[in-house]
């Protein structure tokens, strides 16, 4: 089954700023061509975490995913489970995204891969005094960590 999240009214409406914002800037005066600065790309903005984990989840890692977007591993003191999201910069149509999570011994690993406007996930998994392997994939770019926030595995030593 295919599950497709709407954009949010929050997308919306930056996209609407920066439309207002450029129609209202005054025109650039005319200079030379060889006299013109060339000006560096902007970078991208990084997408935003969304609560998607729910209340609780902390955002303790996470990695961009080129300029498409973040992914998220948060985690929950309370529950001690982790939970990651994969969330995109700039909401859209529909493409392929992947949020996963896992730990090595004993191998067990959770994803949510499908088509999505906005974020794929949330995923869970309890791995308390283990370390983590999680990433996120949009449209074939991936990003992610193997084997990071072991912070209760060296709490429990002594």
């Amino acid at each position: 089954m295919t599950i497709i999240r709407r954009a949010s009214a929050i997308g919306a409406a930056l996209t609407a700023t920066a439309c207002a914002a450029i129609a209202l800037a005054p025109a650039a005066a005319a200079e030379p061509t060889a006299q013109r600065a060339t000006a560096a790309p902007k970078a991208a903005a990084a997408a935003k975490y969304n609560g998607a984990c729910g209340g609780g989840y902390s955002v303790v890692n996470s990695a961009q995913i080129g300029t498409k977007g973040t992914v998220f591993l948060t985690y929950n003191s309370a529950t001690g489970k982790n939970c990651v999201v994969t969330v995109r910069t700039t909401p859209g149509k529909a493409v392929h995204m992947t949020a996963s999570l896992g730990f090595a011994s004993p191998t067990t690993t959770v994803s949510d891969t499908g088509y999505y406007t906005t974020y794929a996930g949330p995923v869970y998994l309890d791995a308390r005094g283990l370390c983590v392997t999680w990433r996120g994939e949009i449209s074939g770019e991936v990003a992610g960590k193997n084997g990071t926030n072991c912070g209760s595995l060296a709490a429990n030593r002594h």
